[in-house]
């Protein structure tokens, strides 16, 4: 059961200096919100539970670890975080869910096995898949209900997933798709249902155990981190060998049959989940590099310094967000940039977002794709 003792414990709270380096890098504080990561660790380790978990920080935290990364006392504000919702959602807390909490709880929906899915409906008949035991397996992650449910951002988030399909073709790799694949419980795990996640944890980890796969590739950032680090515990035997479908591609690209493609400029947001949770920060700019054609510019702020897409889970989407999120797209339409590359769906949907809204981001215009597309297309030798 969840406590402050182990949240702060955890997050290393008793070792906070009291410099204020975490409150001086936290995003929202930087555009104007009240968070406070240093005031919270405070709360949290005098051992004021109460001011702990009614702190506005609880839940408008990104938990996207730059403050983490620059806090000379190795304090994890991220797990105190993570540890404190735990421990508000046994309370019966919850964040305030944009899209009236759907997402949520179609995720516990899956945890409780009480949903019928189409999880093979955006497989196209060119694909090379397993239905259910071989080498590799392939984590789709949650991309066919995003496309399904945000119609007017008018996402493809699909296209990126089918894309790393041919490209795990292209090297030789059929892949396991299976239709009983459930959501990662990330986002659960994140906003402190810590049972729900625990059900998705041991459906999925079964399955991929029975599929006898020494490999599993993902797409999808927080799909990667959480089946990298968060389910580890959960294998009976040693686990898969789990790698983004970026480092795969860094680490074959001298087996991939590129074919010329034009030249195109592009930039790369860095998801958090990848980048300071994983510290995978050379392997898509590899991916790239090894793409003819394409020339990387990078954004003012990336690698351990990048910037957030704000999309914290489903659990905060409010205007300090909206004004990080066109932030974000101003900083990669002044690189010159054509297109901004993802190697998450959920960067993507939120700075999406973000760019159709009328009164922030429709000064913006910049296509917005995922890294496998771009890759997959070389294969090809398409010009879209």
């Amino acid at each position: 059961m969840a406590t402050l003792a182990n949240a702060t414990r955890a997050g290393r709270a008793w070792a906070c200096y009291d410099c204020g380096k975490c409150t001086a890098s936290c995003p929202v504080a930087r555009v104007g919100g009240t968070t406070s990561p240093r005031r919270h660790v405070n709360l949290a380790g005098s051992g004021d539970r109460s001011g702990a978990l009614d702190s506005a920080a609880l839940f408008s935290c990104l938990t996207c670890a730059l403050c983490d990364s620059r806090c000379p006392a190795k304090v994890s504000y991220t797990e105190l975080v993570r540890g404190l919702r735990e421990l508000a959602h046994d309370e019966g807390r919850e964040p305030a869910c944009p899209h009236g909490g759907a997402l949520q709880s179609l995720m516990r929906m899956m945890a409780r096995g009480a949903t019928r899915q189409d999880r093979l409906g955006w497989l196209t008949p060119d694909l090379k898949v397993e239905p259910a035991t071989g080498e590799v397996f392939f984590w789709s992650g949650c991309t066919p209900y995003y496309d399904a449910f945000f119609p007017e951002l008018k996402l493809e988030t699909l296209n990126g997933t089918r894309a790393a399909v041919r490209i795990l073709n292209a090297l030789g790799l059929t892949p396991v798709v299976a239709a009983d694949e459930r959501c990662c419980g990330h986002d659960l795990l994140w906003n402190g249902d810590r049972d729900d996640f625990e059900r998705l944890a041991h459906h999925n980890v079964a399955l991929v155990e029975s599929s006898g796969a020494k490999l599993l590739v993902t797409p999808c950032a927080e799909c990667a981190r959480t089946w990298r680090i968060d389910y580890a515990p959960f294998f009976a035997a040693k686990p898969p060998r789990v790698l983004h479908l970026a480092e795969l591609i860094a680490e074959r690209a001298g087996e991939l049959p590129f074919k010329t493609s034009r030249a195109r400029r592009v930039t790369f947001q860095d998801p958090c989940r990848l980048g300071r949770h994983l510290g995978i920060y050379n392997a898509p700019r590899a991916a790239l590099a090894a793409v003819p054609g394409v020339e990387l510019a990078e954004m003012r702020r990336n690698r351990a310094g990048a910037a957030c897409c704000a999309g914290s889970s489903w659990s905060s989407c409010d205007r300090f967000a909206k004004a990080l999120q066109v932030e974000r797209l101003e900083e990669a339409r002044a690189t010159g940039a054509e297109v901004l590359l993802t190697a998450c769906p959920k960067c993507q949907i939120h700075l999406r977002c973000a760019m159709r809204d009328p009164k922030l981001g429709s000064r913006i215009t910049i296509e917005i794709r995922d890294i496998a597309e771009v890759v997959a297309e070389a294969l090809d030798g398409k010009e879209s």
